[in-house]
């Protein structure tokens, strides 16, 4: 019997031969959220050739698209990134004729309010913004985006580097709402964000999870997937979601207007939505599924994790951002006075 790698190498020649093109599909995704094993398997399955790429960051990612021609496929963009380029007129809308399994989204996941009756997207994921920290460092466990803050870990915090993630701590720590569109409060937490400068090893949004797991960070603000991988290996790790709120958020698919691989974007949507594949990505990437018959399929580990799983009186506290309109200059401008700041 010949393996998927001889099958899926004669599957070429014979499309060569034939004068066909291979089919393709370029996947630009968050960086740790959709496993190599996943994209492999699909691969594997529909004879597809696959270019996978990850970003860590919304904006990087929008980037790209709004300069034209990302040749890319398929996205994975946050929910207020959903806002954004769909009013830019850069996501394509979906067919879900060509999404069977799109029936076996959560309930809570069927109507979002960023985007209704998944008009450009199908959620994938969700998760929290909190920190988390070493307790061989940190000995007394802190609850408050204020442990970031705090001058007895100089030069061992790490803050996301990320516009928006770094101003959900400045802005909770002042009490202010993440995703707020007010002036003076973006201003004041910008102000917050230059003072905590003094006591910051730097932004980090690729590898924080290793940098708190090694030691070399005492606390770092992250996403609760990465934090909970490296849970997994290190018990002295753990994730908090402030008592401030933090946020949840939800990463999703969607089909940029530009892609020339459409249907081959619609099948790894279709596939990815498979309970038993989607409980696969969830245990491999340490996520939150979107599909309740995924998450029964789930080892205990992982299904009863708060890290991942956190308790309904956390996730009311949260906030959940919206695009911001024009309120980005406010943002953008600020983080540029951050970034700068000596």
């Amino acid at each position: 019997m010949k393996n998927w790698r001889t099958l899926f190498t004669s599957v070429s020649l014979i499309a060569f031969a034939s004068g066909a093109s291979a089919a393709e599909l370029n996947i630009y995704a968050w960086s740790g959220e959709v496993p190599q094993e996943i994209v492999d398997d699909f691969a594997k399955e529909t004879g597809i050739t696959v270019t996978f790429d990850t970003y860590d960051s919304n904006e990087t990612m929008m980037a790209k698209l709004s300069a034209g021609a990302s040749g890319y496929d398929l996205i994975e963009p946050s929910q207020y990134t959903v806002q954004v380029l769909a009013k830019q007129g850069l996501l394509k809308e979906l067919d879900h004729t060509k999404i069977p399994n799109l029936g076996n989204l959560g309930a809570p996941f069927r109507e979002v309010s960023f985007d209704p009756g998944q008009k450009w997207s199908v959620p994938y994921i969700w998760g929290t913004t909190g920190f988390a920290y070493n307790e061989d460092c940190v000995k007394t466990p802190p609850t408050s985006w204020k442990a970031l803050w705090d001058p007895q870990y100089e030069g061992r915090i790490y803050m996301l580097d990320n516009m928006l993630a770094a101003y959900i701590a400045g802005l909770q720590v002042n009490g202010f709402k993440a995703g707020t569109t007010n002036a003076e409060e973006i201003e004041k937490a910008t102000q917050s964000l230059i003072e905590q400068k003094k006591v910051l090893g730097g932004y980090n949004s690729t590898n924080f999870g290793d940098l708190v797991a090694s030691g070399e960070a005492c606390i770092v603000q992250g996403w609760n997937g990465s934090i909970a991988q490296v849970m997994a290996t290190n018990p002295n790790v753990k994730y908090v979601i402030p008592d401030e709120g933090g946020s949840m958020w939800i990463d999703g698919f969607a089909i940029p207007a530009s892609a020339k691989n459409v249907e081959e974007a619609y099948k790894f949507i279709d596939y990815i939505m498979r309970p038993e594949v989607a409980a696969k990505a969830a245990d491999l990437s340490k996520s939150a599924t979107v599909i309740d018959e995924a998450k029964a399929l789930l080892p205990k580990e992982v299904a009863e994790n708060a890290a991942i799983y956190p308790p309904e009186d956390k996730l009311m506290k949260a906030d959940f951002i919206l695009d911001v309109g024009d309120a980005t200059k406010l943002y953008q401008d600020g983080w540029t006075k951050v970034k700068t700041a000596q």
